[in-house]
């Protein structure tokens, strides 16, 4: 069964590629399983924040760090050819030593597309063409010598990839997003990991939706890692978790699914959504992660999911009868 992890989402705005390297060692000196940053070019609504771009920087987290594993929560499918990505990810493999994490979205923000030159095509053509740059991904990263691919969008002929990705058979591809139509099907096809984004009205039915999408394209379902994008805000105590949680109400769409508490409510409200299928948690914390809070929940409630999400979910279950 799946072992429960527990990973940082941390985007880029206002923050210096030192704080973002002393973020990285100390995630890993405490046992987070992954730090995940986004693909953006400017935070939205705060253009003037630095803002370093996620490809660059993910190299140089991953030359900097040892155990931690290294993704974007995620790269957006219309900023680079879908070859060219497969070549850079695979050097950033390299360099980690076998800890990418590959993750992949349509791309949603218009006004970045437009201020950098890249047309904005309709939600229908930006998920087609996500659908053939995945497809070119799973094919250069895979073990295929030469991969050829024709489509609409892009296309590659004979496409040498070499050195292969240290991760084999490929580097794990996580998909992110909850469109039932489209997007969750692009999940059963393509994606070791589904990430399903904050702000969802029904996890259950779009777990659901994933699980009929399996059956539909003859996937396990078994084979997906589920995880979910989580606000998180954590106190030591009622009145600080209620002093920052009125801070973080106004996080939306972080906050319409996000939980509260200290850490031991935290591990009870955690457990019910390993009972859901979910094991891993790409957490964001509301109080923007310093040191003190990485380390509180690492100390005191990671602890408390040592065992398989099977397991845990057993245990959470009498523990509710």
């Amino acid at each position: 069964m799946s072992k429960v992890e527990f990973a940082l989402f941390s985007p880029q705005a206002g923050q210096s590629t030192k704080a973002l390297f002393e973020r990285a060692a100390l995630c890993e000196k405490l046992g987070y399983h992954s730090m995940w940053l986004v693909d953006h070019f400017w935070t939205r609504g705060m253009p003037d924040l630095d803002h370093v771009e996620a490809l660059t920087m993910m190299a140089g987290l991953a030359a900097r760090t040892e155990k931690i594993r290294i993704g974007t929560l995620v790269l957006c499918n219309s900023f680079r050819n879908p070859a060219l990505l497969a070549k850079s990810l695979t050097t950033i493999d390299h360099i980690s030593n076998g800890r990418l994490e590959i993750g992949m979205g349509a791309g949603w923000m218009d006004e970045e597309y437009l201020a950098y030159g890249y047309e904005f095509p309709e939600t229908p053509v930006r998920l087609k063409q996500l659908q053939e740059g995945l497809e070119i991904l799973t094919a250069m990263l895979g073990p295929e010598k030469k991969p050829s691919f024709k489509g609409k969008y892009y296309s590659i002929a004979e496409a040498s990839n070499n050195p292969k990705p240290v991760q084999k058979p490929r580097p794990p591809i996580t998909v992110g997003g909850s469109g039932e139509k489209v997007m969750l099907k692009l999940v059963a096809k393509y994606a070791d990991r589904w990430n399903c984004p904050a702000g969802y009205d029904s996890f259950e039915r779009k777990f659901n939706v994933l699980k009929d999408h399996c059956t539909k394209v003859g996937r396990n379902l078994n084979e997906i890692n589920i995880s979910e994008q989580l606000l998180i805000c954590i106190g030591n105590n009622d009145a600080e978790v209620e002093q920052k949680w009125q801070r973080a109400k106004g996080m939306r769409p972080f906050s319409i699914t996000g939980i509260k508490g200290t850490p031991a409510q935290l591990v009870e409200q955690l457990k019910n959504r390993v009972k859901m299928g979910i094991t891993t948690f790409t957490i964001f914390f509301s109080d923007g992660a310093p040191p003190a809070t990485l380390e509180l929940f690492a100390k005191e409630v990671a602890p408390a999911f040592t065992g398989d999400s099977a397991q845990i979910a057993s245990e959470s279950a009498k523990r509710s009868a």
